[in-house]
């Protein structure tokens, strides 16, 4: 497969995490993007040729109204190593992709620039809700809202360490 673009392998990337348990769909692949990418979001036309040449290659397939790896395509990311980031993932990825032979031509994946707009504008209003969590951060835990579970049993609570004596 000649030549490779970094968008097939961030696309790959993705869709390894947005597809793990069943077939996933735009706006959580465009979420899963912006992980791997540190924020960032390629194209749209830029995405559109990348689903148009993986859906030609054999590594992504269509499937209940959603999009998911092939087998090969889940091969290749047995190699992945869980301690790499992402960085080394992708060109790990690319090094994998550029070995790659498709034997079978397949069919191209049609996704139309108005579809991944739409899952684009999905992911940035939920970047910005105030109701809504953001997926990519863990909420912080206070040190000073925490009760041991003895005390919280015993109906007793927390003192600072710090108190006052009269």
């Amino acid at each position: 497969m000649y030549p490779v673009y970094d968008d097939d392998a961030a696309l790959l990337l993705s869709l390894t995490v947005a597809a793990k348990r069943r077939p996933a769909a735009l706006d959580e692949i465009i979420t899963a993007l912006a992980m791997a990418q540190n924020g960032e979001i390629p194209a749209k036309s830029k995405l559109v040729d990348a689903f148009a040449r993986m859906g030609v290659c054999g590594l992504i397939a269509e499937a209940e109204g959603g999009y998911t790896l092939s087998s090969e395509a889940q091969a290749m990311m047995t190699g992945q190593r869980s301690k790499d980031d992402s960085a080394t993932r992708l060109a790990h990825l690319k090094q994998q992709l550029s070995n790659f032979d498709p034997k079978v031509k397949h069919s191209s994946i049609q996704v139309t620039q108005e579809q991944l707009l739409a899952a684009i504008q999905s992911y940035k209003a939920a970047q910005h809700s105030p109701k809504g969590t953001n997926i990519q951060t863990d909420k912080p835990k206070s040190k000073s809202s925490w009760i041991p579970t003895k005390d919280l049993v015993q109906g007793k609570q927390h003192l600072s360490s710090k108190r006052r004596k009269p």
